[in-house]
């Protein structure tokens, strides 16, 4: 098989045989059985925490681990190659949560959530999507009113991973001076999650409904300044989107792997399947743009170890996210074709991949808006001007 560690150092090829063995020994056993009752062991998130993978790139005096952002890529791919599920939870608990709360959060707000996160103790959401605004986040209707020296906060989010599992919602709110971020409790009063059943795919993964009712918290669980909280939304989810484009890899990592074993065990006509030519040709493509998605997302990562925020490196994870999530469902769909009728049953998990795969497109920004955002890269142009 091709060659993954080009230009890692020995250390990040520790750190990813490490998340490999997890992987192998603590998810992949399991996954089947999650998905079917659509609920992971919540034993696993403590496991995440003592292996440090929680808190990959925090600083070390929040609990955190000292690691680059390559790092942490590697990680997330070997957690989808396992579970998008799991990896879901990592991506928004560290990627979006505690990494925001660590670049925009105050000392006491840092010293009251990171060590928790990092260590598993507890998992953060990112309450951003609303049931009317989905692309469109500067639209969020959410509102937050000052009142002395707290504020109250009224509305609904949707789709949100961790939901009904987190101890803290970092929410997104309208005020006077525009869109804020709050570190909002979940146990605050008036604030109610409900589980959404009946997902095509990331089954085990808790996603929510959110309402806020006079939600009240307090001025020191604001985040960041007044009125700039669509910067922080913004600048978070150019960060998750290299979370999600590694996932992606893990995906299509994962859904090849499987084909290729099966390609060699299953016969017909006297002979394994491998061996038919069309069946390579399925392979050989997913292969391709396996490794090439992982190329783009291994290139944004290093862009930020070498120093670029998130403004200059917002293209290129648009471009990874892209290309890594639509390489995800084409190389799962590929690979349930090589298992033939086997592929559509859960027997094996490449049909797992495959719905797993769907809402990379999907989520973090669509591949329609990743298109709008290369687009005016290339062209200066704002095609929603």
């Amino acid at each position: 098989m091709f060659s993954r560690d080009f230009g890692l150092t020995e250390t990040q090829r520790d750190i990813r045989a490490m998340a490999a063995e997890f992987v192998d020994a603590e998810i992949v056993p399991y996954a089947r059985e999650w998905d079917r009752r659509e609920q992971v062991d919540p034993g696993i998130v403590k496991r995440l925490g003592e292996l440090g993978f929680l808190g990959l790139t925090v600083p070390e005096e929040y609990g955190g681990v000292d690691a680059d952002m390559l790092s942490y890529v590697l990680v997330t791919e070997e957690l989808g190659r396992g579970d998008s599920a799991v990896r879901g939870i990592v991506s928004v608990s560290l990627g979006l949560v505690a990494k925001t709360i660590a670049a925009h959060g105050t000392e006491e707000q840092k010293g009251e959530w990171l060590p928790r996160l990092t260590g598993g103790e507890a998992l953060g959401c990112f309450a951003l999507t609303e049931p009317g605004t989905g692309s469109d986040a500067g639209s969020l209707a959410t509102r937050a009113v000052r009142d002395g020296d707290d504020w109250v906060i009224d509305g609904g989010k949707m789709f949100i991973t961790n939901g009904t599992v987190a101890a803290v919602a970092l929410t997104f709110a309208r005020t006077e001076k525009g869109i804020t971020a709050f570190l909002v409790p979940t146990d605050t009063p008036g604030f109610t999650a409900r589980e959404v059943h009946g997902k095509l795919g990331l089954r085990g993964q808790a996603t929510a409904e959110i309402t806020y009712e006079g939600v009240r918290v307090p001025d020191s669980a604001r985040l960041g300044v007044e009125g700039k909280g669509l910067g922080i939304a913004l600048g978070a989810l150019s960060r998750g989107r290299v979370s999600v484009a590694a996932g992606a890899v893990g995906v299509g990592q994962g859904a090849l792997d499987a084909a290729v074993r099966y390609s060699t065990e299953r016969t017909q006509f006297g002979k394994p399947v491998a061996s038919f030519q069309l069946v390579q040709e399925l392979l050989a493509d997913s292969a391709v743009d396996v490794m090439a998605s992982r190329l783009l997302t291994h290139q944004v990562a290093r862009m930020i170890d070498a120093g670029a925020g998130p403004k200059e490196y917002a293209t290129d994870a648009s471009v990874a996210k892209y290309h890594a999530s639509e390489t995800a469902v084409r190389v799962s769909n590929n690979c349930l074709q090589v298992f033939g009728g086997y592929g559509y049953i859960d027997e094996y998990p490449v049909g797992k991949y495959l719905r797993d795969a769907r809402v990379l497109t999907l989520y973090e920004g669509t591949s329609q808006v990743q298109k709008l955002i290369i687009g005016r890269d290339l062209t200066g142009v704002d095609a929603m001007a």
